[in-house]
C-alpha cells in the first residue's frame, strides 16, 4: 500500500469537505467508552535510515545461521530460483479470476496442469483448483464426504494435525455434523479397536493423516478396508507433501485432502499457503470450488475453460456444495513449477534425502514411537524439560522441535522433530550432544 503524505492545509480541506471542523469530529459518533483518550505506549519514531539498519540487523542475524528442526505443518525446503522468476511475472502476479476463458488461456492452463499433478500426486482421479490451505480443505473433505454418503457423523483421528482438528470442529459445529476423535495407539498410529468401536452406520468418514502429526506413516490399505465395510469414506490428509515423492499414494482413500506449503512456498509466519483436494471421480459433482478441463476451441485447437465451478455468488446460491470464494492460484502455481522443476525422479530423490536425514537424527535420539515414519519423529528428553533443551539448541543457532505437551498433554516430555534436505549433519549431531547433555 503506497503511503499518501498530506500536507496541514490539504488536511483542512478535506475536512472541509466533510463538512467538519476537527480530525476529532471524524469519530465524534463514536461511544467515549470505546474512544482512546490518552497516548498509546509506544516508543518514539525512528528515521527512515534507523528503520533500514534495524532491519538489516535482523536479518543478518537469521541469515547468520538459524538451522531449523520445527516442522509440525510447516517444513523447510529449498526453494528453486525458477519458483519466483515464473510467479513474479505480470502475467500471474497480477491477474484475478479466470471468468473469461477467451482470455485467460494462460491462468487455465497453469490450474489445468497443477490439478493434473496433484492426481498424479495422490493417486485420485480428479482435483480442483486448490483450496486455501490444508486446515480448510480437511472440512471441506468432511462435508463432501456427508452429501455424498448421506450421514451425518465423522469420525477424525486423533494424530491429525490438532489445528486442522480445531478448524474441522470450528466449520462442522453448527452444521449438524458432530465430530469424534479416534484416539491412538501406543505404537503412535491409529487405535484400530477404537475405531471398530465408534465406527456405524451413522458415520460418513473416517479423516486419517498420513504422515501423521507424530510423522508415522499409518496403513491405509486396512484402514480403508474397515471404514468401507461400515459404508462410510475415508479422507486422507496430509502435511508434508514431500513424502508423496516416496510413499505409496494412497489410492484406496475416496478423498485426499493437505497442504502443499513444502511445494516452493517459505514458512512466512504461517501462510499464505496451498491446500488441495482430491477425489475418485464419481465424486466430482461434490467436489468443493472450481474445476479447470480441457476442450476445443471454434477452430479444434486445445483450450481449457471452467468446467465446473459451485462457489455460492452463482446461480446455485445457499445450494453451492462449499462458500470457498476464491482459490490460492499464485501458491499453486509455485507448487506446480516445483513440481515441474524437480519432476517425478528429482521428487523420489529429494524424498529420500528427508527420510535419510531424518533417521539418521533418529538414531542418535531416544524415540518416543516405534512405527515406521518419514521426516519427522517424537523424541523423548529424558528428564529435561523440552523448553530447557530448546533454549540451549538456541545458543547454538538450532531452531527445535515441537513440545508436545502443547497439544497432547499425555505426552510431556516429548518433542516432534524435524529433518529436511536442509539440514547438516553437524547441526545433527549438536542436537544429539545437547540431548546427552555434553
Amino acid at each position: 500500500m503506497r503511503y499518501l503524505p498530506k500536507s496541514d492545509s490539504e488536511r483542512q480541506e478535506m475536512l472541509a469537505v466533510l463538512g467538519l471542523s476537527s480530525e476529532e469530529a471524524l469519530v465524534s459518533y463514536l461511544s467515549a467508552a470505546v474512544r482512546f483518550d490518552g497516548k498509546l505506549d509506544l516508543e518514539n519514531g525512528k528515521s527512515e535510515y534507523e528503520i533500514v539498519d534495524y532491519f538489516k540487523a535482523r536479518a543478518a542475524r537469521n541469515a547468520n545461521g538459524y538451522a531449523s528442526f520445527l516442522g509440525a505443518g510447516v517444513y523447510n525446503h529449498y526453494r528453486p530460483v525458477l519458483c519466483d522468476v515464473v510467479v513474479s511475472r505480470g502475467e500471474f502476479l497480477t491477474s484475478y479470476t479466470p471468468y473469461q476463458a477467451e482470455i485467460s488461456q494462460g491462468t487455465l492452463t497453469t490450474i489445468f496442469e497443477f490439478q493434473t499433478m496433484v492426481c498424479q500426486l495422490t493417486g485420485m482421479d480428479v482435483a480442483n483448483a486448490s483450496m486455501y490451505d490444508g486446515s480448510s480443505a480437511v472440512p471441506e473433505g468432511a462435508m463432501m464426504a456427508a452429501r455424498v454418503t448421506r450421514r451425518d457423523k465423522i469420525l477424525v483421528a486423533r494424530s491429525v494435525h490438532p489445528e486442522y482438528r480445531e478448524v474441522l470442529t470450528t466449520y462442522l459445529k453448527h452444521g449438524g455434523l458432530p465430530v469424534s476423535e479416534v484416539g491412538y495407539s501406543p505404537n503412535g498410529l491409529l487405535d484400530l479397536d477404537d475405531l471398530t468401536k465408534r465406527l456405524d452406520d451413522s458415520v460418513a468418514a473416517l479423516i486419517v493423516q498420513t504422515p501423521n502429526f507424530f510423522g508415522l506413516l499409518e496403513q491405509i490399505d486396512e484402514l480403508a478396508h474397515i471404514v468401507h465395510s461400515k459404508g462410510a469414506l475415508l479422507v486422507v490428509a496430509f502435511t508434508e507433501a514431500v513424502a508423496l515423492g516416496l510413499i505409496e499414494p494412497p489410492r484406496e482413500a475416496d478423498i485426499v485432502v493437505g497442504e502443499l506449503q513444502s511445494f516452493a512456498t517459505p514458512p512466512s509466519y504461517g501462510g499464505p499457503y496451498a491446500g488441495i483436494i482430491a477425489s475418485k471421480d464419481k465424486f466430482v459433482r461434490q467436489l468443493p470450488g472450481r474445476l479447470v478441463g480441457e476442450t476445443t476451441d471454434s477452430e479444434g485447437r486445445r483450450a481449457f475453460c471452467l468446467t465446473l465451478a459451485t462457489r455460492e455468488q452463482h446461480i446455485r446460491r445457499e445450494k453451492a456444495t462449499s462458500n470457498i470464494c476464491t482459490n490460492q492460484a499464485l501458491i499453486a502455481l509455485m507448487a506446480t513449477v516445483y513440481m515441474t522443476v524437480y519432476g517425478k525422479e528429482g521428487m523420489r530423490e529429494l524424498a529420500q534425502q528427508n527420510l535419510s536425514k531424518a533417521h539418521y537424527l533418529a538414531s542418535k535420539l531416544p524415540r518416543k514411537f516405534d512405527a515406521p515414519f518419514f521426516n519427522e519423529f517424537v523424541a523423548t528428553t529424558n528428564g529435561k524439560s523440552a523448553g530447557e533443551i530448546n533454549r540451549e539448541l538456541l545458543e547454538h543457532n538450532i531452531v527445535g522441535g515441537l513440545p508436545l505437551d502443547r497439544h497432547y498433554p499425555e505426552l510431556s516430555g516429548c518433542v516432534l522433530l524435524c529433518a529436511t534436505e536442509m539440514s547438516k549433519r553437524a547441526d545433527m549431531d549438536r542436537i544429539a550432544a545437547v540431548w546427552d547433555g555434553k
